[in-house]
């Protein structure tokens, strides 16, 4: 997959750059796998993680303040920002090391009315346009940080997604990731 990082989220593409030029995520695994919802990986705890072995709790001891940017959105293939939830986490600041990359559905614009409704939000043309297209998770806009967009291999998520999982959705054979930066 190529990703591009949006200039919009300066704290989260720092972070970001930040790890990948450190070789932090090499051999880390994609430990949470929810077809048609998303693919997590960073967890520093997966590193070398035994079989079964529970992840998703893994840090370095910071967080990334929120950059919720209207615009950025939750389409298939957004790169976001993991957290912990609402109840401990009321500022919605991001882990600095977990991400998401977004599978989603595509939706009908019914469906995402109902969704906005429930949400309390409207939804822009630029949302439901993607959203009734090529996908995502218009549930998540708002409430997580997306720094990022697949721009090549939309079809990688298709296929992590699909690999058979455990429990607390960790893949049953290890899907391990190597990420590098590429100028362009």
């Amino acid at each position: 997959m190529t990703v591009e990082l949006f200039n919009e989220t300066p704290k989260h593409r720092d972070n970001f750059l930040k790890l990948v030029n450190e070789g932090f995520y090499d051999g880390l695994l994609f430990h949470r796998v929810i077809e048609n919802f998303m693919i997590q990986g960073g967890d520093p705890n997966s590193r070398n993680a035994k079989p079964g072995q529970m992840l998703g709790n893994g840090n370095l001891g910071y967080t990334v303040p929120a950059e919720f940017v209207p615009g950025l959105i939750h389409r298939k293939g957004a790169l976001a920002a993991a957290r912990q939830g609402d109840q401990v986490n009321p500022t919605k600041a991001s882990s600095p090391c977990q991400f998401y990359i977004v599978q989603g559905n595509v939706w009908k614009p019914e469906q995402l009315q109902m969704i906005a409704q429930r949400m309390g939000k409207t939804l822009d043309q630029k949302q439901i346009d993607a959203y009734t297209t090529v996908g995502g998770t218009p549930h998540l806009d708002g409430d997580y940080t997306v720094f990022g967009q697949v721009v090549e291999g939309l079809e990688v998520i298709d296929k992590i997604a699909a690999v058979k999982c455990g429990a607390a959705d960790r893949p049953l054979e290890d899907v391990k990731m190597k990420i590098k930066v590429v100028e362009r």
